[in-house]
């Protein structure tokens, strides 16, 4: 890793897995959890290409696909703090020929990259609709969790714009809000094809859904089997393990 990389107040350098890279992180901004890296591991990305992660935050995912595919990695994050951290931790890696970062607006990318150009798409969106009550989290924090700056209807339809015929979008959001995920991906012709529940133990309903749909696919979605997180000690199940820590790929 490069060693040269200056971290400003509170910033600190996490490993990330056992996949001997470093992300540089911050607890005055959203850090990542472990949707972003379920997320990473569900994608059945291309080897070559055009990859993009939107709402990327500090670079986790596009750090985390560069271990899978040869494919030219971009990520565009809104927040200038969380992009500069970023582009920082794609240089501290020395990935700066494989990921590419932008600051910017998801909602406005395809007037400058016009439409149909990425062969797969990422995204950990916001989870939570404005609903006009108070935000108790820092701006940075509220911006990851809250649709301040795109509604999940906007993020759907730019992933629709952007993904290729026959390209993949893939998308952690909580299970609640599994109806109007599917009803809008439909809206903007984006078919769902996997979905995979993600439960934090046995006999406890899913607090996340991973899914898989593809631009212009035919009406065909499958249920793979759940995840689950913790066993009955309070450890990660051997899947979890194989995830964080394994070098299986796939879903």
């Amino acid at each position: 890793m490069n060693q040269d990389i200056v971290l400003h107040s509170s910033e600190r350098i996490d490993d990330l897995l056992t996949h001997e890279l470093g992300i540089i992180q911050s607890d005055e901004v959203f850090s990542f959890s472990m949707d972003a890296v379920l997320l990473a591991r569900f994608a059945n990305i291309p080897r070559k290409g055009r990859i993009l992660d939107m709402c990327t935050g500090n670079g986790v995912i596009p750090l985390l696909l560069s271990t899978r595919t040869n494919a030219l990695i971009e990520g565009i994050e809104i927040q200038p703090r969380l992009a500069d951290m970023a582009r920082r931790s794609v240089a501290l890696n020395h990935l700066q020929e494989r990921i590419q970062i932008q600051e910017g607006d998801l909602r406005e990318l395809h007037l400058k990259t016009g439409h149909g150009i990425y062969d797969a798409i990422t995204v950990n969106p916001p989870y939570i609709p404005l609903n006009g009550s108070d935000i108790k989290l820092n701006r940075h924090q509220a911006i990851a969790r809250h649709e301040i700056h795109c509604t999940l209807e906007e993020v759907i339809q730019s992933g629709a714009r952007l993904v290729r015929p026959g390209g993949k979008l893939f998308m952690v959001h909580k299970p609640q809000r599994l109806a109007e995920i599917i009803s809008l991906m439909q809206k903007y012709r984006l078919e769902p094809k996997i979905i995979r529940f993600v439960h934090p133990r046995l006999h406890m309903e899913a607090n996340m859904v991973l899914i898989e749909c593809m631009k212009d696919g035919k009406p065909e979605v499958r249920l793979h089997p759940p995840i689950i997180v913790y066993d009955d000690q309070g450890q990660y199940c051997q899947e979890m393990m194989d995830i964080y820590y394994g070098t299986n790929e796939g879903k």
